[in-house]
């Protein structure tokens, strides 16, 4: 199934029917402020493992993301930070951002692994971000590559559709996606450095 939103003013009843698919174990295809990605509900542990498989990669080792409304929910995930570190994210998002940070004893509940950090996300990408809200909780996201081991990313949600149709329950279509993802910022340490520049420019924030 396909369902298209308009990026700017989600349909709330369109975004209902999202997160209903996500609370019922569904896994989806969305739009984010940078790339596609593929995702469910950070509760559900068959989902995620689906994602993993569909990814192409092992639950325990994936570099999976939590996609947030808003930074609220960092304490149920990571642990304390520092106020400097705070103020980076707190000024960068919403936006193309992926911030590393420290996972407290909540995570490796979530992933059923070890994992000792978790990237956070905030998108600016009204439908991302109304979908979390409406589930009540982030999801668990992962970026949408043409294929396994590609440096290049599916675009356009029609043909990312017509891919995965057989594999997700649904895909949002929010318009062309960008073909470069977020900027990874890892926050693990006292200083934040950058590992992956991508979309977002981070140097007016640090």
């Amino acid at each position: 199934m396909i369902i298209k939103i308009h990026p700017d003013n989600p349909d709330v009843r369109k975004i209902k029917i999202v997160a209903e698919c996500l609370k019922e174990g569904g896994v989806i295809i969305y739009p984010t402020d940078t790339v596609y990605g593929i995702a469910c509900d950070m509760n559900n542990l068959k989902a995620l493992e689906k994602v993993a498989r569909i990814k192409g990669v092992k639950r325990e080792m994936a570099n999976f993301s939590l996609i947030c409304y808003n930074l609220s929910h960092l304490a149920d995930f990571c642990r304390p930070m520092e106020t400097a570190t705070f103020k980076i994210m707190k000024k960068a998002l919403p936006g193309p951002f992926t911030f590393i940070l420290n996972a407290n004893t909540n995570v490796p509940k979530i992933f059923k692994s070890k994992k000792r950090t978790i990237g956070i996300r905030v998108p600016d990408n009204n439908i991302s971000r109304d979908i979390v809200k409406e589930l009540g909780n982030p999801i668990i996201s992962t970026s949408l590559k043409e294929n396994i081991g590609s440096e290049e990313y599916l675009t356009d949600p029609e043909k990312i559709h017509e891919k995965y149709k057989n594999l997700v329950d649904l895909v949002v279509d929010g318009g062309f996606g960008f073909n470069e993802a977020s900027t990874i910022i890892d926050c693990t340490n006292n200083k934040p450095e950058i590992i992956r520049q991508g979309i977002g420019i981070i140097e007016g924030y640090i």
